[in-house]
């Protein structure tokens, strides 16, 4: 992902300790680190455990784009083993255990999802299996750096706990397992959403066990997905992949409601702050029509990942189809076995819906139709032929399916 404009070290330093922060820990040294000669170590982890990466990921791997652009080293850490155990942040109940196939599968992409924004061939890329796969003896000294009476306190354990849920001792080592990674890269600093702060201070707790220098923690906000109300998440099918299609990337920013416009603005653009601030004051006043700037954010972000020219024309296809309600100039065509096709079957079938589940949350929602008629059940049955139908779902994806 390319800025239009080199910021200077300056501003920098700046967007790093305040655009799009929502906690530092420890502020004053990372700042004074900022200002130093020494190049410092910056961490960030991800799990893998979905194929995709999406705009709620590039909040946080921009923040790891500008320690670099400052000269910074970026330890880029794929979750491979902690992705079997499974964050339990901020969950109601007990993750799925994956199996290796499906993590394998899972991080394929990985690394070129994140060269969309951060550089990296300059990057130090880690495997946390490395250290974690089959060391029993480190694990068992990692036991001793933190105590039951502190996992057993966080809140979201606590709910679960109320309600009659159980949590595993394995969710209760998460936080453990992430803060060894931060011994074994040495970090000085690691940097995680909101929803990660607990983790993070872990690590603080667990390098003081190994006599190693604590890191600072940065942690920014979370963003809500296309629903506006849930943080972003493959899960709840609200999110914006990195390799959505410039179109399609284009139509789901354009879906968000209009409370997010400026968030999104902050978080995933490279506008500067004097634009920022010109677009919040006139956000504020009524006489703004939304669908102005909403049309600019979508022209911003989309332009990130694939460039001007693709924006554009995303752009004015977003134009044709949904404000002079014309059809897309390109769809294209899905053959298909014959025979007779549940809606919620037909949908799977032609990758509109990654389950069972999903497909029927999206036909109960309302958001499919079939030559512009709305499915009002799961378990319709869809009449095709030989003739091409066009299948809508949601406002912006399209595709024609026929019979052989």
């Amino acid at each position: 992902m390319k800025s239009s404009r080199k910021p200077s070290k300056t501003e920098l330093k700046r967007r790093i300790l305040t655009r799009g922060v929502d906690q530092v820990v420890v502020c004053k040294h990372l700042e004074r680190a900022l200002s130093g000669s020494k190049k410092i170590r910056v961490k960030l982890g991800i799990d893998p455990t979905s194929p995709d990466l999406h705009l709620g990921h590039a909040v946080v791997l921009r923040k790891l784009r500008d320690f670099q652009l400052l000269g910074h080293k970026a330890v880029f850490i794929i979750g491979d083993f902690t992705a079997k155990v499974g964050d339990p942040s901020g969950r109601s109940k007990e993750r799925p255990i994956l199996t290796d196939k499906e993590i394998a599968s899972n991080m394929r992409d990985y690394l070129s999802q994140a060269g969309k924004i951060i550089d990296v061939k300059k990057a130090e890329i880690r495997y946390n299996s490395e250290w974690l796969g089959e060391n029993v003896a480190e694990i068992l000294e990692l036991a001793k750096s933190a105590t039951l009476n502190q996992v057993s306190e966080r809140a979201d354990f606590q709910a679960r706990i109320k309600k009659g849920q159980k949590v595993t001792l394995l969710e209760a080592f998460y936080s453990l397992l992430q803060g060894f990674d931060s011994v074994k890269v040495r970090a000085d600093v690691e940097l995680g959403g909101t929803d990660q702060l607990l983790n993070l201070l872990m690590g603080r707790q667990v390098q003081r066990h190994y006599d190693i220098k604590e890191q600072d923690v940065l942690t920014v906000p979370l963003i809500e997905g296309t629903d506006g109300t849930d943080k972003m998440s493959k899960s709840k099918g609200n999110y914006i992949g990195l390799n959505e299609p410039p179109k399609g990337m284009f139509g789901k920013i354009m879906a968000l409601p209009d409370k997010l416009i400026y968030k999104y603005f902050e978080l995933c653009t490279d506008l500067p702050e004097s634009e920022l601030k010109i677009i919040k004051t006139a956000l504020g006043k009524k006489s703004t029509n939304p669908m102005d700037y909403k049309l600019r954010l979508a022209r911003e972000i989309t332009s990130l990942y694939h460039g001007k020219i693709a924006a554009s024309q995303s752009e004015k296809e977003f134009i044709k189809v949904f404000r002079q309600k014309g059809a897309p100039s390109k769809v294209a065509i899905k053959i298909l076995p014959k025979k007779a096709y549940l809606a919620v079957d037909l949908l799977v079938a032609v990758n509109m819906a990654t389950s069972k589940g999903e497909a029927r949350r999206l036909i109960t929602q309302g958001g499919v139709r079939i030559d512009e008629i709305r499915i009002s059940s799961p378990t319709e049955r869809i009449p095709l032929s030989s003739k091409a139908k066009m299948l809508q779902v949601g406002k912006h994806r399209f595709l024609r399916v026929k019979t052989k």
